[in-house]
């Protein structure tokens, strides 16, 4: 789901994407930098939160999103991919925050076994399709198909890294998200927030952002609209929530 404002921004320089406070270069990531990523890092609750991890970091956007968002917090990110995983490297290293960011190379499902350090916030933009043909393109399949990340491990991993008090977001397709959703109670990580993201009031939800806690809580609900009807003419809400990031908000 990518906006015509990042349709443009791409268009002036096909791998570098430019936000206020720092820039993110696409070459050599599978998957470019959209609108769900954006989303989904000014959307996850970081308040308080120290010691966060994104998940399949990919370029490093949401992780320097993070570092933008939390000036204290430490964050470490994961990626198996390793044209990826040097990607963000460099991204990271190029942004004001680059002594609080860590590339690791390495699945989640091995880093979890191996880690000690739990966590405040876990973010993922995980791959979503869970059927269908798969692509020649390898990486893309990849990233785009749970082939490599199936959701009961992503969830077990979440599980045993987490803090008691942590929380867990990511962001799916409609969907996709509601049986993850389902998927995520069976590992005792409860919904506590759910944003529907609808392109236009009159258009179907398309996107959910989820958040999931250990404890179970009574969850919170509500709804994002991106735009109206014109183009590039962005909710109030949209622009509240991306402001400190897109170059034209």
């Amino acid at each position: 789901m990518m906006s015509d404002q990042e349709q443009e921004l791409n268009t002036k320089s096909s791998n570098i994407f430019r936000f206020k406070q720092f820039e993110v270069e696409q070459e050599g990531c599978a998957m470019k930098i959209g609108t769900d990523g954006v989303l989904l890092g000014a959307w996850a609750d970081c308040e308080n939160a120290k010691d966060i991890l994104d998940i399949g970091t990919g370029t490093g956007l949401i992780a320097i999103m993070m570092a933008q968002r939390v000036s204290d917090a430490i964050i470490d990110a994961v990626e198996i991919d390793d044209s990826a995983c040097q990607t963000a490297q460099q991204n990271m290293s190029n942004s004001p925050f680059a002594s609080r960011l860590n590339c690791i190379k390495d699945s989640i499902q091995d880093f979890a076994k191996v880690s000690h350090k739990e966590y405040d916030l876990i973010i993922c933009n995980p791959p979503f399709f869970t059927g269908g043909t798969l692509s020649d393109q390898e990486n893309r399949n990849n990233v785009r198909h749970t082939v490599k990340l199936p959701n009961g491990e992503l969830l077990s991993s979440v599980r045993r890294l987490l803090k008691k008090e942590g929380k867990f977001c990511a962001i799916l397709p409609l969907i996709e998200g509601l049986r993850f959703k389902e998927q995520a109670h069976n590992y005792n990580l409860h919904c506590s927030k759910v944003t529907e993201v609808k392109p236009k009031h009159d258009k179907s939800v398309e996107r959910l952002l989820l958040q999931f806690e250990k404890t179970e809580k009574e969850e919170i609900s509500n709804q994002l609209v991106i735009q109206f009807e014109k183009r590039n003419d962005y909710t109030e809400e949209y622009i509240e929530l991306t402001k400190e990031f897109y170059l034209k908000m």
